[in-house]
């Protein structure tokens, strides 16, 4: 079957390269703040629970979804009933540590931004930030908790639900318009922000948004959740014209398709209407990558369409598949940062997930095994 075979395709953007390519220079030097990432830090408390516990609370197995309330006595019932672990989350975040583990040096390549509370979860997050490198500049206000996430874990599925909380209350005028933070931004040439924070500040997305197209730098953005391609379709669609790489995964690029009238449930066919929708910076032509669990990766550039088939894991060495995704999209990132081909940027990110996915929670190893 021809979808096995692109292992052995490098993959050529031939005269676009000048314009594709990240960067028209050789690899770059790498400095820190050449990554920005923007959107809600989390606490995950990941535990694995029964069938029973997800029927309770009207769960699927394999979602996101933000809490409401009758999602309050959820997370009590969590720490309380199962074994749960306390790790740093939130979609944005994990992607940009995670783009940051795989480049290793210098620290603080990337940037995060989000909202936490002046407590001690918000603290926790401080301090993961801190220890993974990244250069986390959090807005700070004592009106909300600092958020969670409750990852439930049945098998090799994880039910996510997300209470907001702090994340929720980030204000543009409080923090990103702030001059020392917007020189942040400028910095950066690479942008990626989850499509979950669509539903917290589309005025701060679009201003960053606007300034990558404007200086022709990267702007990165995730479909996330099949209720943001539902719900929050006018908001997504508002920064779609500014979206040089947008990714997905087969659930999210079938709602996203229905909610856009494309007329198809093939994911190939989806990723090439995604890809052809209106651009404002026409000197680079969008990207569309869409996982597929443990089936091929594809990417659609221009007219062409990729495949590429991920790193083969025994299903019993499969521990959580909590952050597979965020993964998937920070071991892309970092090679975006370095002006890698497109086709290396896809190995690390199949790598990033193939490592994540052995370990609870969006964790990882000192040091990455990647060539």
């Amino acid at each position: 079957m021809a979808s096995d075979e692109p292992k052995a395709k490098k993959l050529k953007l031939s005269e676009d390269e000048k314009t594709q390519s990240p960067s028209k220079k050789a690899a770059p030097e790498l400095r820190p703040n050449l990554l920005f990432g923007m959107g809600n830090p989390l606490l995950d408390i990941s535990a694995v629970v029964d069938k029973d516990f997800l029927d309770k609370y009207s769960l699927k197995p394999n979602d996101q979804i933000l809490a409401e309330d009758k999602h309050k006595a959820l997370f009590d019932e969590l720490t309380k009933k199962f074994n749960v672990e306390y790790h740093a989350g939130g979609a944005t975040q994990n992607s940009v540590k995670i783009a940051q583990w795989m480049i290793q040096e210098p620290h603080k390549v990337g940037t995060f931004f989000g909202c936490i509370g002046k407590d001690k979860f918000g603290e926790i997050l401080k301090k993961k930030a801190e220890e993974a490198h990244v250069d986390a500049h959090y807005y700070e206000q004592d009106e909300e908790p600092t958020g969670t996430c409750a990852a439930c874990i049945t098998g090799d599925n994880r039910s996510l639900v997300a209470n907001l909380a702090a994340a929720n209350c980030y204000k543009k005028e409080k923090h990103l318009d702030l001059e020392e933070n917007w020189k942040l931004v400028e910095k950066a040439k690479v942008y990626y922000i989850a499509g979950f924070f669509l539903t917290v500040s589309l005025e701060s997305i679009l201003k960053v948004a606007k300034h990558a197209s404007e200086k022709n730098k990267l702007f990165c953005m995730n479909l996330s959740a099949p209720f943001i391609c539902q719900f929050f379709k006018d908001n997504l669609m508002q920064v779609m014209p500014y979206i040089d790489v947008l990714f997905g995964n087969e659930t999210e690029a079938t709602a996203f398709a229905k909610e856009q009238d494309f007329e198809t449930k093939d994911i190939k066919e989806i990723a090439k209407k995604a890809q052809a929708l209106p651009k404002v910076n026409t000197k680079r032509q969008r990207i569309v990558v869409f996982t597929q669990g443990k089936d091929e990766t594809i990417m659609v550039l221009g007219d062409k369409i990729e495949t590429f088939p991920v790193l083969k894991i025994d299903p019993k060495d499969i521990v959580d598949t909590n952050g597979a995704g965020d993964a998937f999209v920070g071991g892309f990132l970092s090679g975006l940062v370095q002006d890698k081909p497109l086709d290396q940027c896809v190995r690390a990110a199949h790598y990033s997930a193939n490592v994540i996915i052995r370990r609870a929670g969006c964790t990882f190893p000192e040091k990455p095994d990647f060539k």
